[in-house]
């Protein structure tokens, strides 16, 4: 039987809009792998869900049993109170982030995803090392472009 696929996940962004990062902590068995990328101009919201979306990504076989921990209410309320059906019905119009929600979607029909929602600068020392990492990736030196995000501001 295989193993259940843990994914924490946080995002961060200072300014908001600001530089962002997100930090992922993922487990499965005894293994453990840890991911983290920052952003010179994004939201929180984009870091929150860009980080599910590289979480799943990155999982290599089809069919798993994903469990995905978020402090994020936007994500996780999003897929458990089928906000997302609505707007992919309506075509996305007035949606923020639909760039990430169209990634996030197919990915969600791969594997077996549950969404749990955690409280965040809490007890929970997953979300905490993400929130870690989520920080320290929005302070690197080097940050990356969030394309989707300046694509909206050119939009607007």
């Amino acid at each position: 039987m295989a193993s259940i696929i843990a994914i924490h996940t946080d995002g961060a962004a200072s300014g908001n809009p600001g530089p962002g990062g997100y930090g992922i902590v993922m487990t499965s068995g005894s293994l453990r792998k840890e991911f983290s990328r920052g952003f010179r101009l994004t939201t929180n919201n984009r870091m929150e869900l860009m980080a599910v979306v590289d979480a799943l990504v990155k999982i290599k076989r089809p069919n798993c049993e994903v469990h995905i921990y978020s402090d994020s209410k936007y994500v996780v309320d999003s897929i458990e109170k089928k906000w997302i059906e609505k707007w992919k019905k309506k075509g996305f119009v007035k949606t923020k982030n639909t760039d990430l929600w169209k990634l996030l979607l197919p990915l969600l029909t791969k594997h077996k995803v549950q969404f749990h929602w955690v409280k965040g600068h809490a007890s929970n020392i997953e979300n905490n090392r993400c929130d870690y990492l989520a920080v320290q990736a929005s302070r690197a030196i080097q940050l990356e472009e969030d394309k989707g995000y300046l694509q909206i501001l050119k939009e607007n």
